[in-house]
Formats: structure tokens, C-alpha cells, sequence
């Protein structure tokens, strides 16, 4: 009993109930933070790129009324009055702050502005060419991915052989081919020398179709030549990365242990192998992207295609600050765009990056 009586006194404390995090409280705020700073990374760069496309244009000699001041030009507005109350009417007579103030406030109403040199609006004039050069740069991206994907895996299991040096020579060779000139030499060897195809344009003048299919069929037959130009140009670089990286993953253990179990060559090359490769060829594919706009503007420019680049290539010679405003901003929207979707894309093919 005395031994009892020395033991020390033990006091209980009761501690709450552990209580459940709900959905909303389990997600911590900083695995939003990098949604976040991507959004607003973006927003950053598209405000640089509407700052940027409004000075460029006014950089260049000349003024979208320098045709009503020459008195060589059929446009020539006689009168001194008349052609301030033009500026003034467009605003070209206002510092270029304000200018430039007018500009944002315009396009935060979704209002690109006056062709002056078309007299039209300048999103009407868009709706309509937008489309023919989404056609142009879809098809030459997806073409392009496809044969590169292919050709890659391709060349990676036939290293060292003939496919495989015979590859890497002929689109290393295109690739150093600007795709202007590869264009022009198209044009001129199957539209020009061997008329096979159509030399402009994206339909035949004033045809009428029997069936979708007629339309479709015509539209395409006018396309083969400049989506083979923008093509040619596209599939070299991403052929390199693809056949780098799977060379890379051939000597792994995994494709050891699947070898092993006796799996196919086709799901080693492309499901073991060439998934590997998928991750930097969305990569190289988002920023080519940004060279596919670019490229197809001068091929548009060169087959007389109806889309953004002869509408761009007019509005630089006109000077038509609005239309070149509108097309370079709908232009660097689409890659914007594209490199965002690009960029979510990478958790579905990663597990890493949807984990982090």
C-alpha cells in the first residue's frame, strides 16, 4: 500500500475529435498558385505583344493617308481642310498616347478598329480570312507531327542503317529550305511547268458544288501545294528531338523487362519507346506553333491564298495601322493559345506533372 501511495497522480485530458478536411480544404492554395501565376504570365505577355503590335506599325515610313497627300494617286484629296477633317476622323491627328489610350479602350470593347484602306471593319474583314490560314497552319502542324513522330521512331530503330541516314539527310536538307522558297519552286515545278495543281486561290472562281464532298474535295486540291510547302519545313526539327529520345530509352530496363516478356515491336516502338518522346515533342510542337503563323503568311502571300497573309501583306502596304493591329493581335492570340493548350497537355501524357 505504500508503494501505491507514491505512485504519482495521473491526470486525463480529453482531445477533440479529429475532424475531416472537406474537399475544398484538403487543396492547398498554393497548388493553385501555379495555375495562377501561368494565367497571369499570360496576361503579361498578350498585353507586351498589344503594346508591341501598336508602335510597329508606326515605326514604319509612311501613313495610312499618304495616298489622299499625293497628287500622283487617284485618292488625292485636293483640299488641305478635307484631309485634316480625314485624320481627325480616324485619329491619326492625336498625340500617340492618346492614340495608344484609344487603342486599349477599343479593344477591351472586342472593337479592332477601321480598315481604312478596305473600308471595312476590321473584324469583318478577319472572320472571313481567319479561318483559310487555321485550314493552312492546322494541317501543316498536324501533317508535320505525324510524319516526324513516325519517321522518329522510325529512324531510332533502324540507327546506323540506310532508313535512318536517309532520313536525317533529306529532312536536315528541307529543313534548311525557308519555306518561302520552297513555296516558289512547288509552284513553279506542279502549277507552272506541270499544271497538276491550281496556282491561287483557295476555290475555284464562282463554282458551284453538287455536295459537301464536291466542296470539300475542291478546297483541298487547292490547298496540297501550300500545306506541302509549310510541311516540308515543320517536320525536320521535331524528326530530331523524336529520334534523339528514343535512341535514348532503347537500353533502359524497362524496355529490357518488356522485351523480355515478349511484347510486340509495335507496342515497344510506340508505347514503351516513342511515348517517351512525347513529352519534349509537344514542347518543340508549341513553339513551332508560332513559326507555322509565320511561315504561312509569305506561303499565302506566294499562292494567293485568301487567308491572313495576303491581308496582312496589303495592310503593310497601305499602312493600315488598324488592320495590322487587328491581324498581328488575332494572330498572336492563336499562338498564345496554342502554346496554353500545349502546356495542359503535359499532365495527361506526364503522371509526374499532374502530381506536382
Amino acid at each position: 500500500m505504500g508503494a501505491l501511495a507514491t505512485l504519482p497522480e495521473v491526470t486525463l485530458v480529453a482531445h477533440p475529435a479529429p475532424v475531416l478536411a472537406t474537399p475544398e480544404a484538403q487543396v492547398p492554395r498554393r497548388a493553385r498558385a501555379p495555375y495562377l501565376r501561368t494565367i497571369g504570365l499570360y496576361a503579361v505577355t498578350l498585353w507586351a505583344l498589344v503594346t508591341l503590335v501598336f508602335f510597329l506599325p508606326r515605326l514604319m515610313p509612311g501613313d495610312p493617308l499618304r495616298a489622299l497627300q499625293d497628287a500622283d494617286s487617284g485618292q488625292y484629296i485636293y483640299d488641305a481642310q478635307e484631309r485634316d477633317q480625314v485624320a481627325a476622323y480616324y485619329g491619326l491627328d492625336k498625340p500617340l498616347v492618346s492614340q495608344y489610350a484609344s487603342y486599349l479602350s477599343d479593344l477591351r470593347r472586342g472593337d479592332f478598329g477601321w480598315a481604312i484602306s478596305q473600308n471595312q471593319p476590321v473584324a469583318t474583314l478577319l472572320k472571313k480570312r481567319l479561318p483559310w490560314t487555321l485550314l493552312l497552319t492546322g494541317s501543316a502542324l498536324a501533317l508535320s507531327s505525324a510524319i516526324s513522330f513516325f519517321a522518329g521512331v522510325t529512324a531510332a530503330w533502324h540507327r546506323g542503317r540506310f532508313a535512318d541516314r536517309a532520313l536525317i539527310v533529306v529532312l536536315s536538307a528541307t529543313r534548311a529550305i525557308p519555306e518561302y522558297a520552297m513555296a516558289a519552286a512547288l509552284l513553279i515545278i506542279f502549277a507552272v511547268t506541270y499544271p497538276i495543281f491550281p496556282q491561287a486561290g483557295a476555290q475555284r472562281a464562282f463554282a458551284t458544288y453538287g455536295s459537301p464532298w464536291a466542296a470539300t474535295g475542291d478546297v483541298l486540291f487547292h490547298l496540297a501545294l501550300p500545306v506541302t510547302a509549310l510541311t516540308i519545313g515543320l517536320a525536320a526539327n521535331k524528326f530530331l528531338i523524336v529520334r534523339n529520345t528514343v535512341i535514348s530509352t532503347l537500353g533502359e530496363d524497362y524496355m529490357v523487362l518488356a522485351r523480355a516478356k515478349g511484347l510486340s515491336r509495335r507496342l515497344l516502338k510506340y508505347r514503351h519507346s516513342g511515348r517517351n518522346a512525347l513529352l519534349p515533342f509537344m514542347t518543340a510542337l508549341g513553339i513551332q506553333a508560332g513559326f507555322a503563323v509565320g511561315g504561312s503568311l509569305f506561303v499565302e502571300t506566294i499562292f494567293n491564298y485568301p487567308g491572313m497573309g495576303t491581308l496582312v501583306e496589303r495592310a503593310v502596304t497601305a499602312r493600315d495601322y488598324p488592320l495590322l493591329q487587328g491581324g498581328f493581335i488575332l494572330l498572336a492570340v492563336v499562338v498564345l493559345v496554342a502554346n496554353l493548350l500545349v502546356e495542359l497537355t503535359y499532365s495527361k501524357i506526364d503522371p509526374r506533372v499532374r502530381r506536382r
